[in-house]
């Protein structure tokens, strides 16, 4: 057996196989599980990179029949069970496909060195930076408007990591850093969210997408909805004809399927997902699965099922069973996915939920959002670290946070570079 992806899917397939009566090889590109709704905090200097990452070897020292190999995957060839590595070939009898999800500029593709996003800890380290160095360079910069260029922070896509990022880079301004500067203001600064649709958090009921919204104006964060973006240039954002000048543009708009899916042979959505069966295996294939971002799962309500960490956890435990219903000779069990609801902070104390009937927003909605992340965090280490930091940072306002800049220069008219 073997499993791409040691995300949340991937993971807890290979968890569940522990010490079962199958030998599990998995496969990652990276050495580490990363626990993805906390690396916002990690592009905004709230936490340390370690503090949401945790080695895979780590996870599985104890699982003897379970290996871990950094590879990449080019390329499965699903007629002849194999996989085709950066380095080698790896045949298989089953396979777990979870090696979830990137970007996608919807044919912009020219837009990315520009506007970063968010889905690896690469990526938020390059956020910290583009953020810190634009206050670094507006310091020295005499030019008010080119000042106001680089104190100007557009977030495209209203998203849940939109709405965080958009959130901590406000507060940034108006608490973290607001008297660390002395030729400028930082609490001057202006974070720009930016939404096509008509309202920010579109998969939240309406009244949750308004309590947000509101919470992001009091910390001085514009939302913009019905703002469809045409143009990025290094001098800023075009919606239109209408020009936002900003230094700093981050992306969290859109997410595309793994171009390994384009490898199968095998059908696909519009988005490059795989269009599973009931049981989450390919089409043709009953001994290869897919999971999570990698899987258009469209059984149980028309639609794909949104890219969440929870759809991803609970088709792992499904295709783990079934890789055993497999090997027993038993019929597999289709995949029904029970929403345990939705949750995305905006700031200090606030943020809005859904869970079941309950639709709950402010502090207790922010208790209830530390709660969840807190248990689902991997390592007792990591939780009892992220905790300590988020009380730090409550009760100092993130003042003293590790706000450092690696290796880069500020160029001329505030560009980056190494």
């Amino acid at each position: 057996m073997v499993i791409v992806g040691g995300g949340f899917g991937g993971l807890t397939a290979a968890r569940a196989l522990v010490d079962r009566a199958v030998r599990v090889t998995l496969l990652d590109r990276r050495n580490h599980h990363l626990f993805q709704p906390l690396l916002y905090q990690v592009a905004t200097a709230v936490l340390n990179a370690s503090d949401i990452a945790v080695p895979l070897r780590s996870v599985l020292r104890k699982a003897a029949n379970i290996t871990v190999l950094l590879a990449e995957v080019e390329k499965v060839d699903l007629p002849r069970c194999r996989l085709v590595l950066d380095q080698g070939e790896i045949e298989y009898d089953g396979l777990i496909l979870a090696a979830g999800a990137g970007h996608t500029y919807f044919g912009h593709d020219d837009w990315q060195a520009l506007a970063p996003g968010l889905k690896s800890l690469e990526e938020a380290l390059e956020i910290r930076s583009r953020v810190l160095l634009a206050y670094e360079a507006a310091e020295r910069e005499k030019d008010p408007d080119e000042r106001q260029a680089l104190l100007t922070f557009v977030i495209i896509g209203g998203g849940p990591t939109g709405v965080e990022l958009a959130g901590a880079l406000g507060e940034i301004s108006r608490r973290t850093i607001a008297r660390d500067f002395r030729r400028i203001d930082p609490t001057q600064a202006s974070v720009v969210l930016l939404e096509g649709a008509p309202r920010i958090l579109g998969a939240f009921p309406e009244s949750l997408s308004r309590n947000a919204e509101e919470s992001l104006r009091r910390i001085g964060v514009s939302v913009r909805t019905n703002a469809l973006v045409t143009r990025v240039t290094p001098e800023g954002v075009w919606l239109g004809d209408a020009q936002i000048r900003a230094r700093t543009v981050l992306w969290t708009a859109g997410v595309a399927a793994t171009p390994l899916s384009g490898t199968l042979g095998a059908p696909v959505d519009r988005a490059g997902r795989v269009v599973v069966e009931p049981d989450l295996s390919i089409p043709g294939h009953p001994e290869a699965f897919a999971i999570g971002d990698m899987c258009a799962f469209v059984h149980q309500t028309g639609t794909p099922l949104p890219g969440v960490a929870q759809v991803a956890i609970q088709q792992g435990r499904v295709v783990a069973d079934n890789v055993l219903r497999r090997l027993s000779h038993r019929p597999t069990r289709g995949f029904h996915y029970r929403d345990k609801g939705s949750m995305a902070t905006i700031g200090r104390a606030a943020a809005v939920a859904v869970v079941g009937p309950l639709r709950l927003s402010g502090p207790v909605a922010w208790l209830a959002w530390l709660l969840v992340h807190i248990i689902f965090l991997i390592g007792f280490r990591n939780r009892v670290l992220v905790l300590l930091q988020w009380a730090w940072s409550y009760v100092t306002w993130h003042r003293g946070a590790r706000l450092i800049i690696g290796p880069w220069k500020v160029g001329a008219r505030g560009a980056i570079r190494r």
